[in-house]
């Protein structure tokens, strides 16, 4: 089973003795630099904890802004400036209520559920209802006229022989973003949703819902692992039980929220633009320390560690911290928008939104010929544990970068088997994040935006 393996590492090392000495020697300093000065660590540490959560259109998001400018300023960027765009401003409200309501004389406590990003809450009252138990769309149509006047609960788990974790997300999301609109399309009263996670525990993660104006907006909340087993269990051994579901969320006019841009100026092509970021929003749970303050910090490292080495790159690298990516993606959508209107010609775009995690590799959305440029480079990212560069994919930030201008895109892709344990959940705190693996992230970023500048896609 070795074998190949052993092949595949010999043959890099053969090709490694044939690329530019320089390029390897400038990427080990690079590493170095990090992994020996690097301040990702600590610049997570001050955005978590002296800012915390900050989704968009709250005064944490407002606080986030100006971390973000103060900390490219200190990176050594040459120019900083603010990008304003329209956000979305929606507001969990007081704590959720949900409990199971039986006439069984046991003692049943409280669900642990969160409201979806962007719900509507069920009232000041709240809904008693009975639930119908849910593990696919198309169970919903078979049983769609049992639905009317019930709290459907969808119960669909992660896929666990998915071994990349994104394809178990990707294959259970569709829950979260069209299952409240489906169950209202034929009268159901509110929803519940299994979290999209791997988890052992019993934190309930959020994450946007989408709802469809064709039909009545109705509550919808993530519910904990474990108290999804246990209200599947429930409704199997109790069937005249009922749910009380009580949130009190809301969605405010839209507001102010600005892309947090820094650039290193270009010496020789300064009108063609390399991105790199993350987004700077977070849900309210927790601190977004993976999601996605790992990938700020990791974007601004590049620019730093570039000023540190006196590197002047050909082409002007932007790190751009995206505003809401969360419930609305205004912050991508804004950036692209002008850069088209500016007629901008932008070479590459990098996102870091996948976690701190150790890298892996690189998703890439792009031509064939861009592609093996890229992979052509993969021998000189082995020393750094840097491998993957077959998967399809980039950012949903620069997703609008790609679309609108057609601009080749790619994104870190750390190992993936943690991160859904604290995706949108409470857990995904400072204390969560290895030092040395997202500094690793960084020395990969780094290297590869190098790469591009110098020798171009």
């Amino acid at each position: 089973m070795r074998k190949p393996l052993l092949l595949w590492i010999a043959c890099c090392t053969v090709q490694l003795s044939w690329a530019q000495q320089d390029d390897s020697l400038t990427i080990r300093r690079l590493s170095d630099e990090i992994l020996t000065n690097g301040k990702a660590y600590d610049d997570l540490h001050t955005l978590t904890k002296t800012v915390g959560a900050r989704l968009s259109g709250s005064s944490q998001m407002v606080k986030a802004e100006a971390w973000g400018m103060t900390a490219l300023k200190a990176a050594g960027a040459d120019k900083v400036y603010e990008q304003e765009c329209k956000v979305p401003h929606w507001v969990r409200g007081e704590k959720e209520q949900a409990r199971i309501i039986s006439m069984r004389r046991d003692f049943v406590p409280p669900l642990n559920v969160a409201a979806l990003g962007n719900s509507v809450g069920t009232g000041p009252k709240g809904i008693t209802a009975p639930v119908i138990e849910i593990r696919s769309f198309e169970e919903l149509e078979l049983k769609k006229e049992e639905i009317k006047g019930k709290i459907v609960f969808y119960n669909y788990p992660f896929n666990p022989t998915f071994v990349k974790t994104f394809r178990s997300y990707g294959d259970a999301v569709r829950f979260r973003g069209a299952g409240p609109s489906r169950a209202a399309k034929y009268g159901a009263l509110a929803v519940i949703l299994r979290s999209m996670s791997h988890s052992t525990d019993n934190h309930p993660h959020t994450g946007s819902t989408r709802y469809n104006d064709s039909f009545p907006k109705i509550a919808a909340v993530a519910i904990g692992l474990k108290d999804a087993d246990r209200l599947s269990q429930r409704i199997k051994n109790d069937p005249g039980m009922k749910v009380f579901l009580r949130t009190t969320c809301k969605m405010l006019e839209d507001t102010i929220g600005h892309n947090i841009i820094g650039e290193l100026r270009g010496s020789e092509f300064p009108n063609e633009y390399i991105t790199v970021g993350g987004h700077l929003d977070s849900w309210d749970l927790a601190e977004g320390a993976h999601d996605d303050g790992a990938g700020c910090v990791q974007s601004i490292e590049v620019i730093r560690t570039f000023k540190a080495l006196g590197i002047r790159p050909k082409r002007t690298i932007r790190v751009v911290l995206f505003a809401n990516e969360e419930n609305g993606l205004r912050g991508g959508l804004k950036y692209a928008e002008e850069a088209k209107a500016k007629n901008e010609k932008h070479l590459f775009a990098l996102e870091s939104d996948a976690g701190g995690f150790t890298p892996r590799g690189f998703t890439m959305d792009m031509d064939a010929a861009k592609r093996s440029r890229i992979q052509s480079w993969a021998p000189l990212f082995l020393p750094y544990g840097i491998y993957d560069f077959s998967e399809t994919g980039g950012g949903a930030d620069i997703g609008p970068l790609h679309s609108q201008l057609g601009t080749p895109v790619a994104e870190l892709s750390p190992d993936s088997q943690r991160y859904f344990d604290i995706h949108h959940a409470a857990s995904d705190v400072f204390e969560n994040v290895n030092k040395r693996e997202l500094e690793l992230g960084a020395v990969g970023m780094s290297a590869l935006i190098y790469l591009i500048d110098k020798y171009g896609l």
